[in-house]
């Protein structure tokens, strides 16, 4: 009887020992609480078609901004015998006619000219005001984000006579300096275009706009979904003005993830953005976004499929209490806290899979970790029972149709009227998300979703 009592005491130490083991090399598998490592993942990058149309108003907005009172000005009289200052006096007006700008710009002109010869000093100065409005003819081209011209000037219109000052007199040479007016022709025009290729920069909006898009959004209060979008890389196409609209082809590769939890930092820099001039662009968007679910959130979900149920056999039962997720080598970790005839933790793995009818994440070859199932099977086999693991199994799953349907409604927002900045306007259209795979992290379920579409930007009454 001794003998017995031994026999049982020494086998009850061995499987508590087996037990404390068993748990202890789990526990070990899962990350510390305290990690703060950044979570790790590889997304496929997308290309959203961006075409642009820019009204010749907002040209001829950006252009009265920019371009205001002194607009040239040459102070050295020795490098080619003549000083100038421009003066911008009423508010440009730009028309198009056959693919050209035509610039109406009233303007004050002062020249002062040196004529004659330097020997024995036998030169003069004269000062001549010009004060009219001049039509400039201008090829226009917008590249890499810059309005360029070519211009010629077509026509002066006098609102006050060409004067010369001559002993502090200003004296009317309208008979003389239209037929010299060539002279200055060519200086004029090519004032002007430097000041519009000066003022229409339009990189700095362009970098702003996507600074914007590039901070997270909240999208949904309950769940703390945030929608991120990382710009990568930005290409444009030459543009043509035609309608007096200039249009151009724009596109843009990024990231795009959501996510469920805390506010994801903003990480895009727009000095690292790479701008690239191309020939041509495709026509449609693809999108590929990364659904990300964190460990702790995809576990409230799965405690709450078990809420009210009780998985037994016979008069033994139990009831999950809470469960806990985490990856280890490629495999999900299930933790499950029971209460009832077995009080404790039990532990499966299995690979994520995904149900394409139900929107789901689920987990196949589900089975108890070895450690574990080598401890049910001594005190309650009942439990490793496979009829009770499929009933288990059932319970852990986790939609991704909340993020899906976040995704798609994050990225709706762009395309309906969305404004990153007054005047600039986006408007489009897609198809539904389908799924591609899902990965495991070392914080995260991360589901990759993709969809693709239409969109365009219309540039329209910016300030």
């Amino acid at each position: 009887m001794k003998y017995i009592l031994s026999l049982i005491l020494l086998v009850s130490i061995v499987f508590l020992i087996v037990s404390c083991s068993s748990a202890q090399k789990i526990e070990a598998l899962k990350p510390p609480l305290s990690d703060d490592s950044p979570m790790v993942f590889k997304n496929k990058t997308s290309f959203i078609s961006l075409p642009t149309e820019i009204t010749l108003k907002d040209i001829e907005t950006l252009l009265n901004k920019n371009m205001e009172g002194l607009i040239y000005e040459d102070n050295e009289l020795s490098d080619d015998n003549t000083e100038m200052k421009i003066w911008k006096t009423a508010p440009i007006r730009l028309t198009e006619k056959n693919g050209e700008i035509l610039s109406v710009i009233p303007l004050k002109i002062w020249t002062k000219v040196k004529y004659g010869t330097s020997f024995m000093a036998l030169n003069d100065t004269k000062e001549i005001n010009l004060n009219g409005t001049i039509t400039l003819n201008s090829k226009a081209h917008l590249y890499n984000w810059k309005l360029t011209t070519q211009s010629s000037i077509t026509n002066f219109e006098w609102s006050e006579s060409p004067n010369i000052v001559i002993a502090g007199k200003k004296v009317p040479i309208t008979y003389l300096i239209n037929p010299t007016i060539s002279i200055f022709k060519n200086k004029i025009a090519k004032t002007i275009d430097e000041a519009i290729d000066t003022s229409c920069d339009f990189k700095p909006m362009v970098l702003d706009a996507m600074e914007k898009i590039s901070t997270p959004v909240l999208t949904n209060d309950a769940y703390e979904a945030w929608f991120k979008l990382v710009p990568v890389e930005l290409y444009v196409t030459e543009a043509a003005l035609k309608n007096s609209k200039i249009t151009l082809d724009m596109g843009l590769k990024c990231t795009m993830q959501t996510m469920i939890g805390q506010e994801p930092k903003n990480t895009f820099d727009k000095n690292k953005l790479v701008l690239k001039p191309v020939k041509t662009i495709p026509n449609e968007f693809e999108v590929a976004v990364a659904a990300v679910s964190t460990y702790e959130s995809a576990s409230k979900v799965i405690t709450k499929n078990f809420q009210g149920q009780e998985f037994g056999s016979g008069g033994k039962k139990v009831s999950v209490q809470k469960v806990n997720l985490w990856q280890n080598e490629g495999k999900l970790i299930i933790a499950l806290d029971m209460l009832g005839s077995v009080n404790g933790t039990i532990y499966l793995s299995g690979y994520p899979q995904y149900n394409s009818v139900t929107k789901e994440i689920f987990f196949d070859k589900l089975d108890y970790v070895l450690n574990t199932k080598s401890v049910l099977l001594k005190s309650a086999n009942w439990l490793a029972q496979g009829t009770i693991l499929r009933k288990i199994q059932e319970n852990c799953r986790y939609s991704i149709q909340e993020n899906m349907d976040e995704g798609k409604k994050s990225m709706a927002s762009y395309l309906d009227n969305y404004s990153p900045m007054k005047g600039v306007f986006i408007n489009g259209n897609m198809s539904d998300f389908t799924f591609e795979k899902v990965e495991l992290t070392n914080k995260a379920i991360i589901a990759f979703i993709s969809t693709n579409g239409k969109m365009k930007i219309t540039i329209d009454g910016m300030e």
